[in-house]
């Protein structure tokens, strides 16, 4: 598991051959109060984090992975940073621990590469039946044709 205050360590996987870890000094780590219900602790305790990564800075990254994470985490982020806040649990540390599990999670998805849909060609079944089903609409739809008389 990634502890809060070390480096994150992604293991290894589809994209990441050898794995992944990205030092501490790159996480940047923000705390605040957090909002809603918490008893006596809630005006007191900064529970809530802000994450904040920059994959552009990253040393991480081979300049491949670094180019796939911008391009695919592009949406996700704000001013070239992407951010992530926790604050499900009352407990800071918990916090912290989730909204790296968060970012490790992004990260391994944004790093595995995407297979090209490879096109295929419909069954010789498939086309008969869909022939066959053409038929009968076309006899049905003839059928109600009014009969006309010939002389």
């Amino acid at each position: 598991m990634n502890e809060p205050g070390q480096d994150l360590v992604l293991a290894s996987g589809p994209g990441l051959r050898g794995g992944l870890v990205i030092p501490a000094a790159e996480l940047v780590e923000r705390f605040s109060r957090a909002g809603g219900p918490g008893g006596q602790g809630v005006n007191t305790a900064d529970s809530r984090v802000e994450l904040v990564f920059d994959p552009a800075a990253s040393a991480a990254f081979t300049p491949a992975q670094r180019e796939r994470v911008l391009r695919t985490l592009q949406g996700r982020l704000v001013g070239g940073q992407l951010r992530l806040v926790g604050s499900e649990h009352r407990a800071q540390r918990r916090n912290r621990a989730a909204v790296r599990e968060r970012l490790a999670a992004l990260l391994k998805e944004a790093l595995t590469p995407t297979s090209p849909r490879r096109e295929t060609r419909p069954t010789r079944g498939s086309q008969t039946r869909r022939l066959e089903a053409k038929r009968r609409r076309s006899a049905l739809k003839s059928g109600r044709r009014p009969v006309t008389p010939t002389e």
